[in-house]
């Protein structure tokens, strides 16, 4: 069993209140923080008596997490027991949870309206319905484009793309023509 610093333990206590907001529950939250901040790999049996939760409740768990990606099993020779780490670089932990949140939510949404699209409308109502999902429908790829794009950038590119913030809107020139049509009230 672990011994959690005063830290570690509102670390994993906030990323189990988190894990409700993030999709998963409270348990696979947790895990994932003590595995994210564990220097070594752990087995079900620590996990389970750290954190004082069923080892059941912890195998679902651990299977969520790796189904995830963002958890992967390991062995330790001589021992039979399956050992768990989190993924090491903050980077790529980033990379695979927008990659799965992208697979779980955003392609489905792009399957259905692509499909509604197929539809002819019937009448003019489903008319100005189509017209509004090709709306919605032409921003989620065109973000997903660019995600894609972005997605292929080294790490060290993305985060000096990311410092830069607002000052890419000074260099494309549209810092000022925002902020005026947010001042006056104009939508874009």
């Amino acid at each position: 069993m672990m011994n959690l610093e005063p830290q570690a333990e509102r670390f994993i206590l906030h990323f189990g209140e988190m894990g409700g907001r993030w999709g998963v529950n409270r348990t696979v939250g947790q895990i994932y923080a003590l595995l994210f901040l564990s220097p070594e790999a752990l087995n079900a049996e620590n996990i389970a008596e750290t954190l004082g939760i069923s080892r059941s409740n912890v195998s679902m768990s651990l299977r969520e997490l790796q189904s995830w990606r963002l958890v992967r099993m390991v062995h330790k020779v001589g021992d039979r027991r399956e050992y768990f780490e989190s993924l090491q670089d903050v980077w790529e932990i980033f990379r695979v949870l927008v990659e799965e949140k992208r697979k779980r939510e955003i392609d489905p949404t792009l399957s259905l309206l692509r499909s509604l699209l197929l539809e002819e409308p019937a009448n003019e109502q489903e008319k100005y319905g189509q017209q509004r999902i090709t709306e919605m429908l032409e921003l989620i790829e065109l973000a997903t484009s660019w995600f894609d794009e972005v997605h292929r950038l080294p790490p060290e590119t993305l985060l000096g793309l990311m410092r830069l913030g607002s000052k890419v809107q000074k260099v494309l020139g549209v810092a000022g023509r925002v902020r005026k049509s947010v001042d006056s009230g104009e939508s874009k």
